[in-house]
């Protein structure tokens, strides 16, 4: 059913196998209205979405019968893959639906859609735990009993997860999901998170849901759909998210830009080049008539929308997913908080992102000690032996790796007479120490990153990689170099250990 291509971090490239046909991800599912939409699904699947959400509650107060003779691709006129939302919403903002959850099971079956999401009681944002319980016990027991009078006819049925901001809730309910055997799942209640920005919270809450869930399964997530927020919805491992933002903001006349939403009548130009910002200037695109503009400015809205997906899928193509987060993550303060969420968990984006790149890492800031290469690279190091009694340890150079370096052959030279008996290490802030022996190890040869003058108190991975180095090792003679990141470790070194500065 689902199908990994690539990775990085805990984002994928990957086939979501549907009986209309297959879907790409990471991928934006469009909210399709099943009886007014501003935009024809017709023209979603020309615009390249494969896959597209409508509301099967509404369909059944709509159509009912006829929607099960005609089928839910028939009603919206679309001939891609169909996820049905099953009222879930409409719970969340009115209390309740009048209709059962095994009902609207043998609707959303009957009206043959290709992903079905059971109805659920979704938890939101701000309930008490007692009442949150209470939601992720009725949405678990009513999830259950729809999956098993479910077919196999190539349906799939998705497991809602619930809890909100109760981690221990969320945990449960997606451990409980697995066990019933949900192909797919999907977070609920984010919406509530980002209008509230909390960012950061969001990011804990999916991570917690992913911890519990094999990679196989894929997620979806519930509301997320402006380009500040995929990438870190991907990142953290969200396969599809569904969002009626491009809507929903056109109507407020509010134009999606790479990482900002505004005020149509507050821009000036127009640095897209979809088919509605390369036919109108923002005077024309808001002199025009209500309707016509709304719709104009969805279009353009969703053209945003898919642009950011598919510049993440290329950062996962080319590994550089990292790289583009920590980016998006400065286009906004509370976004910018989620970025402890990767760094206090870079083992378990270490696990998911591949050891070897075509492409070499960039390393700017502290943060970056965090990314999964180089902390993997730090776990080779701090597993490193050797039976050498003498250290020399060096700043990194421009020539990669180091036994192919001039300052190479010059220390060699410098130290012929007890060569055999000297360990080689280049250093820098990022990777820690660098042994010659494996300074063709990726990322050791493979990286860029600025000449300026790190603190050695914003590097923990250093310091951590430098005590286990001494730790493996019984060096009684260390040749350091006149480096002033390096004289803070210097100083550190067992007082058996002499230290003598290559350059006096």
């Amino acid at each position: 059913m689902f199908e990994i291509k690539k990775s990085d971090l805990a984002g994928r490239i990957g086939i979501l196998h549907t009986n209309h046909g297959d879907v790409e991800t990471p991928a934006y599912v469009p909210v399709v209205h099943p009886v007014r939409q501003s935009i024809s699904p017709k023209k979603m699947r020309e615009m390249g979405f494969d896959l597209i959400i409508t509301n099967a509650y509404i369909t059944l107060n709509n159509y009912r019968e006829e929607a099960e003779k005609r089928g839910i691709h028939d009603i919206i006129n679309y001939d891609g893959a169909v996820m049905t939302d099953s009222g879930g919403y409409q719970v969340l903002e009115y209390g309740r639906v009048d209709v059962e959850p095994k009902d609207m099971a043998s609707f959303e079956k009957n009206i043959r859609t290709d992903i079905a999401i059971p109805l659920d009681r979704p938890t939101g944002y701000g309930l008490s735990k007692k009442k949150a319980k209470s939601y992720v016990d009725h949405t678990l027991k009513v999830s259950k009993e729809t999956l098993e009078q479910s077919e196999k006819n190539g349906q799939i049925w998705v497991g809602p997860i619930q809890g909100g901001e109760h981690f221990d809730l969320v945990k449960r309910s997606t451990k409980t999901l697995v066990e019933d055997g949900f192909e797919m799942l999907a977070l609920g209640s984010p919406v509530e998170f980002m209008e509230s920005y909390e960012y950061k919270l969001l990011a804990n809450m999916i991570l917690t849901a992913k911890k519990q869930m094999p990679d196989s399964i894929p997620l979806h997530l519930f509301g997320a759909g402006h380009p500040m927020t995929i990438p870190l919805a991907v990142a953290l491992g969200c396969d599809t998210f569904d969002s009626a933002s491009y809507i929903l903001y056109a109507r407020k006349n509010r134009y999606i830009m790479d990482d900002v939403t505004s005020r149509l009548d507050e821009v000036s130009y127009f640095s897209c080049s979809c088919e509605v910002c390369t036919k109108h200037t923002p005077k024309e695109l808001l002199s025009l008539e209500s309707e016509e503009k709304v719709n104009k400015l969805a279009l353009h809205n969703l053209f945003a929308i898919k642009a950011e997906v598919d510049r993440v899928k290329e950062t996962i193509h080319e590994g550089r997913l990292w790289e583009y987060v920590l980016k998006k993550a400065r286009s906004h303060p509370k976004l910018y908080e989620t970025i402890s969420v990767f760094t206090e968990n870079f083992r378990y984006f270490a696990d998911r992102t591949p050891r070897f790149k075509e492409k070499a890492v960039f390393l700017f800031s502290k943060e970056d000690q965090f990314r999964p290469e180089v902390t993997t690279f730090h776990a080779l190091v701090r597993k490193f032996k050797c039976k050498k009694d003498t250290l020399v340890i060096v700043p990194d150079g421009t020539v990669r790796p180091f036994y192919l370096s001039k300052e190479y052959n010059d220390l060699k030279k410098k130290f012929v007479k007890k060569y055999d008996s000297v360990q080689f290490c280049q250093f820098n802030p990022f990777l820690g120490i660098i042994p010659l022996e494996i300074s063709d190890m990726y990322p050791a040869s493979h990286y860029v990153m600025p000449r300026i003058q790190y603190s050695q108190d914003e590097f923990s991975e250093f310091a951590k990689t430098w005590k286990a180095f001494f730790a493996n090792n019984n060096f009684k003679t260390v040749y350091t170099a006149n480096d002033e990141f390096l004289k803070h470790y210097t100083k550190l070194l067992p007082k058996k250990i002499k230290a003598i500065s290559i350059n006096r």
